[in-house]
């Protein structure tokens, strides 16, 4: 498990132990790494509303990433590997991965599988091209031969760790109950592993644009408008009803695209959303308006949450109204991050010109800029919800 973090552990590793797997953490964080090979075991909390539930993830131990005879070993050895180390992370395991492959190779390993729980589009081909950067011709044809490179979607949300939450075990992790673990069924290499509540999917691009367009979209949308309202938390974001309403109907207008272009019956996608929102008013994972909301150009970039999904809507004849909203309000909170830029409706079209790839005379680019001048005027969220209900009975060449 190349990773240790809160995804590592929080998810993957725990669910990798359940499954009897004796697991193996990689990372370059000393004081986890030695807490892990000295206890072999570490604590997840399963938190709600109601309460919590500890449970002890045992069989596991680690090794530092800095050690690179030790971390390829591990690679070479392993029956299962995935990553969970971030997205911007990824180049600088690529040297032990390679490492690790050729050891495989040397000792006629057998095919090698990479579960990749990134947060990231296209992660398979990222890692792909990073990895085959380092490999000779002769090695890109084992590689394409004996590694699947699997992407995974990510749904558990496991916020930044207080000291609260740790209680006392520095090894502690608390999470959501939510334990599914999408991947892509096509992308396996000598079978498919049995790992507890994995589930393997083709065509696998529909549950990465799910958790993109919809899970990540609407999280994002509540972290925003909690930004507006001046709220710390999500609970606190989507506890409020005019809050609850743009969300859902931003997930919703995604929702609609996706069974569109997939094909997949509308209804479980919206049973999907309920869950969400429910899973969306957590209070016990004290998950932050600040956290979840983060790097909101990478979360404003073309293909990503709120411009992807946006283009997805338009692409299927669907007006983007609410999912508009919510990038609005990203786009203010970008513009609040950068140190000496104003406030105003002329550095927004800047900012979807540089950061969204959108022209600014776009009707998208002009349907976020119409919200966006509403937020700087002061409007309410019931006003911008107002007007999102407008502009969702117009079309697009119509919008305010």
């Amino acid at each position: 498990m190349y990773g240790g973090g809160n995804i590592g552990r929080g998810f993957i590793g725990a669910l990798l132990s359940e499954s009897d797997y004796e697991v193996t953490f990689i990372d370059v964080a000393e004081p986890v790494v030695n807490e892990l090979r000295e206890k072999n075991c570490y604590p997840v909390r399963y938190v709600s509303s109601e309460g919590y539930r500890d449970v002890l993830v045992k069989n596991v131990t680690a090794v530092n990433g800095n050690d690179a005879e030790a971390a390829s070993d591990a690679i070479a050895e392993c029956d299962i590997m995935a990553t969970a180390v971030g997205a911007r992370i990824l180049k600088f395991i690529v040297g032990n991965i390679v490492a690790g492959l050729r050891k495989r190779w040397a000792k006629g390993g057998a095919p090698l599988n990479i579960i990749i729980c990134e947060n990231l589009m296209d992660a398979n081909k990222v890692l792909e091209g990073m990895i085959k950067e380092h490999l000779t011709e002769d090695e890109c044809r084992i590689f394409d031969e004996s590694v699947g490179l699997v992407e995974a979607s990510i749904g558990r949300m496991v916020p930044v760790q207080t000291e609260e939450m740790k209680d006392g075990e520095p090894l502690r992790v608390c999470v959501e109950s939510y334990a599914y673990l999408p991947t892509d069924k096509d992308a396996f290499k000598g079978g498919i592993p049995e790992i507890r509540n994995m589930v393997p999917f083709a065509p696998f691009d529909f549950y990465i644009k799910r958790k993109l367009y919809i899970h990540n979209m609407g999280h994002a949308t509540c972290a925003y408008l909690g930004d507006l309202l001046g709220l710390e938390y999500i609970y606190q974001s989507i506890d409020l009803p005019e809050v609850r309403i743009i969300v859902q109907n931003a997930m919703l207008e995604s929702a609609m695209a996706l069974s569109r272009k997939y094909g997949v019956d509308l209804e479980g996608i919206q049973l999907h959303i309920s869950d969400l929102l429910h899973r969306f008013t957590n209070a016990a994972l004290r998950d932050t308006c600040k956290r979840v909301g983060g790097d909101p150009a990478r979360k404003l970039s073309p293909a990503d949450r709120m411009i992807g999904s946006s283009s997805l809507a338009l692409e299927q004849g669907i007006t983007p109204a609410y999912i508009a909203l919510g990038a609005a309000a990203a786009v203010h909170r970008y513009i609040n991050e950068q140190e000496g830029m104003e406030q105003s409706a002329e550095k927004a079209a800047e900012v979807l010109s540089e950061v969204s790839s959108l022209e600014s005379d776009s009707p998208l680019a002009r349907l976020i800029i119409g919200y966006y001048e509403m937020i700087l005027s002061g409007a309410s969220l019931a006003e911008l919800r107002r007007a999102a209900d407008e502009n969702k009975s117009r079309s697009l060449g119509e919008v305010i």
